[in-house]
């Protein structure tokens, strides 16, 4: 046996005294986290133009911004008597007490980011107010100041980009890398301020321009045609809290999160608690590892946020991160909710059909960068204390009339006689189906989906339309249908499912276990929410957790490996959406075995009522794992694979 070589102990480092860091090593390591790149130096100096008013900024950069970045803007300038304070640290306009600091709604208000800069580069600032009679001038690294020439507003230059700290410089990319982080720098401060133009230029050639304008326009100039078309208007107000933005359409999901802005008070942020309640809003829409496109504008009370978090302000903290996270999940959950499918759906998109403006191309082409922000969460997969769905006898087609009994009767149906029973549980089973009537002519072809024509296969439906073809995948579009009306049913059942508790089932023996202080201390801060989800969790003892009850819809799962999930959930996100995440499931299942299968032959009749049970039933444009429930082949595309008018 050979043993390994001893190496003798290293001795102890000698003791070194207590010394004030000098000035410049001071900025230089607040430059660390203040500039990771070109791109950051960028931003704060934006963030800046913005806050002084200015109505048009000018970007120009040489080699990705490594040489040189020079930002130009009409803004109120800066008096030359305040330019050398200006460089100096912990030195601002924007906020003089603990007061304003608690209310702030400037984009910049730390005053570090210029003498940060000014430590690993060379910068000069030249700037002009309405009341002077020329410019000044000043040199970062001398302090001189000199008259200059330029309009009212103010110029910073930076060039050599870590010239003092080489090391940082070798961890930079190539030009075309850097390059592309600052304009998407830029872009994300013009999707927020639309009233200012925006210029990049680089190497002496404009590669990016937005002139000031609406909101819809600077959408489309920024996101491109594609996302404006291929996206919902997102609109909720809740008290101080308002979201409103654009939500990208499931079927338009990308592989990469590389098209989700988020802005809080105008302020470009990346935050886990904002992503993953949007993320649970398409929780039965994606398909797969799939990333939604989004983007969303959150106005609320500057006391009731924090944005002094992190020396880049790109992170906040909420006081009630339940209210924002419910807030931002109910606002893309009720836009996504209408299927384009629907009738008020449909007639919105023939509204929308006029041409619009076409996009504006760019110049020059310039690579999209890897995404900064982190990545929306990825699905997760069945967890462990996921109890298996019972089975559940088949729901028929003809069923329609008794499951909509409550609803108004469609034109082309007539009225069918209400329930016997009105609790919701019965519609889960299955009923003597009644002889479906015959089917009137209408008196337009105006229904979204059209009527239906022959079924393909035993598994397609094909219908026409006033568009042309339209084709179903009818096991997927049933199964949707009668998903959405299990979640009603237990909805109804349980009262609003958001702001009413769940129903719980009390356990007969509590189950207990060892839990570690972050799931006590989850507990003990999240006792309503838990209360709310139908969980109840308290400590036994200092390191025992006992669950005395679970939501009753998972009365069999594992009640210790559901409450550790759950206070997960809460202590990474102040807020769970396990618990209906898992009832979902569920019910999903159900509704997979109840919906009709393949092969299954339809009548004429039969056809059409699972054409108007979708047009009528939400998010029916896609099924509960996020595969698509019809196509549309439109009349233009028929007569180009027959080679029609050549």
């Amino acid at each position: 046996m050979t043993l390994p070589p001893t190496t003798a102990p290293l001795a102890p480092p000698s003791r070194r005294p207590i010394r004030e860091l000098p000035d410049e090593l001071i900025s230089q390591i607040a430059a660390g986290e203040v500039v990771e790149r070109p791109a950051s130096v960028v931003r704060e100096l934006v963030d800046n133009a913005l806050d002084a008013g200015a109505t048009r900024i000018t970007v120009r950069l040489i080699a990705g911004g490594v040489r040189s970045i020079v930002i130009e803007d009409d803004g109120q300038g800066i008096a030359p008597e305040e330019l050398p304070l200006a460089l100096r640290r912990h030195a601002t306009s924007k906020i003089v007490s603990l007061g304003e600091l608690e209310q702030v709604m400037t984009m910049g208000f730390r005053g570090e980011a210029l003498a940060a800069i000014g430590s690993i580069a060379e910068l000069s600032i030249t700037s002009r107010t309405p009341e002077a009679a020329h410019a000044q001038r000043i040199d970062g690294r001398t302090g001189e100041l000199q008259p200059a020439a330029r309009a009212v507003g103010t110029t910073v230059e930076v060039r050599e980009l870590f010239f003092s700290t080489p090391a940082r410089r070798k961890f930079l990319k190539s030009d075309a890398t850097e390059l592309a982080h600052c304009l998407e720098a830029v872009r994300r401060h013009a999707l927020a301020r639309p009233e200012v133009g925006f210029e990049v230029w680089h190497e002496g050639r404009l590669v990016e321009q937005w002139r000031p304008g609406d909101a819809q326009q600077r959408l489309r100039d920024v996101l491109g045609e594609a996302f404006a078309r291929d996206s919902r208007e997102v609109a909720l107000q809740l008290g101080p809290l308002s979201v409103r933005g654009r939500a990208g359409l499931p079927e338009t999901a990308r592989a990469r999160a590389d098209l989700q802005y988020v802005y809080v008070n105008g302020r470009h942020v990346r935050d886990r608690l904002l992503a993953h309640g949007v993320r649970a809003a398409y929780e039965d829409v994606l398909h797969g590892s799939r990333q939604p496109s989004y983007v969303l504008f959150l106005e609320i009370a500057p006391e009731r946020v924090d944005v002094n978090v992190h020396p880049t302000k790109t992170e906040v903290r909420f006081r009630d991160s339940r209210e924002v996270h419910q807030a931002v999940r109910r606002a893309v959950d009720a836009a996504l909710a209408p299927s384009r499918s629907s009738p008020a759906t449909a007639e919105a998109a023939a509204a929308e059909e006029a041409p619009l403006p076409a996009p504006k191309a760019p110049p020059v082409s310039v690579p999209t960068p890897e995404p900064e922000r982190s990545p929306a969460p990825a699905p997760r997969p069945a967890p462990a204390w996921h109890a298996p769905a019972p089975v559940q006898g088949r729901l028929l087609l003809e069923q329609a009339a008794r499951l909509h009994a409550r609803e108004l009767p469609a034109p082309w149906r007539a009225a069918a006689p209400a329930p016997a029973a009105s609790e919701p549980a019965r519609a889960f089973a299955p009923v003597t189906p009644p002889v479906p009537a015959p089917t009137p002519e209408p008196a337009d072809s105006d229904w979204p989906l059209g009527r239906a024509l022959a079924q393909l296969g035993g598994v397609y439906v094909l219908a026409e339309n006033r568009h042309g073809l339209i084709v179903v995948d009818m096991h997927a579009a049933h199964e949707r249908i009668v998903y959405e009306r299990l979640k009603r049913a237990v909805a109804e059942t349980h009262g609003d499912g958001e702001a009413q508790a769940l129903a719980s089932q009390p356990l007969l023996i509590a189950a207990t276990f060892a839990a570690t202080p972050a799931e006590v201390a989850a507990a003990e801060t999240h006792a309503d929410t838990l209360q709310q989800l139908g969980l109840d969790v308290a400590p036994l003892s200092p390191g025992v957790l006992a669950v005395r009850a679970v939501p009753a819809a998972l009365q069999g799962a594992d009640a210790a490996a559901l409450a550790r999930s759950v206070l997960a959930d809460l202590a990474e996100h102040e807020a769970s959406t396990l618990v209906q995440r898992a009832r979902d499931e569920l019910l999903a299942t159900m509704a997979c075995h109840g919906a009709v299968r393949a092969s299954r032959r339809l009548t004429i009749e039969e056809m059409n009522a699972l054409l108007r049970d979708m047009e009528r039933t939400e998010r029916a444009d896609l099924c509960n794992h996020g595969r698509p429930t019809w196509r549309q082949v439109t009349m233009r595309e028929l007569d180009t694979l027959f080679l029609r008018g050549r």
